[in-house]
């Protein structure tokens, strides 16, 4: 495509900025509400609120979640994804609390269905926030043994399903885990639920407020063996692009409804792509909450949520349909107040 379409002065390119009423006519990506996905970090009443280098996120008891989520429904946001904390004496090497149809994520979910019905609600689907190791999937003999990790997220997946999750969404990695859910999900009848496949989930610097947030900070150098202090054999390598490409189509040919990309900023190229690669196929971005903090830490606390705010559009003008953001009620409060 040619933009070589005029020349100076019959052609002057500000006049389409010159006011903000064709600024607004003009825009090629806008933010609304129902781009805005509020992710919750849920918690026991021993488990304290605050979330330390966390600036304005919290942890929510099963009964202070009625506020949120109410608050978060009168500003018109349309979904939650869900995070527990789990208490470390619920925690084991094979994540057998993930399991439990009382667990603090199914307790949860249950509140959501019961207080606002008609918000979608985003279940997680891996290990991490169940074992004592902090990894997405089962650890046997020194390595994440990939086949016995699926079918217990498959077991997962149905448990948070049969508590009333709407989209499951696996954020392991772990290879295959996709078809397997979407077959455990449509032979128990759920054929209705989405699966929302983290994609492209990177080995990413910008995850450490959330492993504070869910209690994993520490226990990746604390009890693993040592060629397991990290996560590089399942998340993606932080210099590939195309192996990206091959992730969401094989999750596409296995009933993915929708590819996660995460983190979204350091990784807008994957976001167009996948827009161009897969057109038809819905793509979410994560804020994750090492982005969310930088903005949020920022010296002017004005200047900070504007440059969250932008971030959020450069989400939407690389394709993201849909974005995770911790910011979410903030954004939605500004967009309300006709702020943006």
């Amino acid at each position: 495509m040619s933009y070589f379409l005029g020349n100076f002065p019959a052609t002057r390119l500000r006049r389409t900025r010159s006011a903000p009423w064709i600024r607004r006519l003009t825009a090629e990506s806008s933010l609304t509400v129902d781009d805005l996905i509020l992710p919750i970090f849920v918690r026991d009443p021993d488990t304290p609120h605050e979330i330390r280098n966390f600036p304005g996120v919290f942890r929510y008891t099963i009964n202070e979640l009625p506020a949120v989520l109410e608050h978060a429904a009168k500003l018109g946001i349309q979904a939650v994804a869900l995070f527990p904390y789990t208490p470390e004496n619920l925690r084991s090497d094979d994540a057998q609390e993930a399991l439990n149809p009382e667990n603090l994520l199914c307790r949860a979910i249950r509140q959501v269905k019961y207080h606002v019905p008609h918000m979608g609600i985003i279940a997680d689907i891996a290990l991490d926030l169940y074992t004592t190791h902090a990894h997405d999937g089962l650890v046997l003999n020194g390595s994440i043994d990939n086949d016995e990790t699926v079918a217990l997220l498959c077991r997962q997946s149905l448990n948070v399903a049969e508590a009333g999750a709407t989209v499951i969404a696996p954020s392991d990695m772990m290879d295959g885990r996709i078809g397997a859910i979407r077959r455990i999900l449509d032979t128990h009848s759920f054929h209705d639920r989405l699966i929302l496949s983290y994609a492209a989930k990177y080995d990413s610097n910008f995850y450490g407020p959330y492993r504070e947030a869910v209690g994993t900070g520490t226990r990746l150098k604390s009890n693993n063996p040592k060629e397991l202090t990290d996560k590089k054999t399942y998340q993606l390598s932080t210099s590939n692009s195309e192996e990206a490409l091959r992730e969401g189509a094989q999750d596409i040919i296995e009933g993915a409804d929708i590819l996660m990309v995460k983190p979204a900023l350091p990784y807008l190229d994957i976001i167009q792509r996948y827009t161009q690669e897969y057109p038809a196929v819905p793509v979410f971005g994560f804020q994750v909450t090492g982005e969310y903090a930088l903005f949020k830490s920022y010296p002017d606390y004005e200047q900070g949520e504007n440059m969250l705010i932008e971030s959020l559009l450069s989400m939407k003008r690389a394709g993201a349909r849909a974005m995770l953001t911790y910011g979410a009620i903030d954004v939605a409060e500004r967009l309300k107040n006709g702020g943006i």
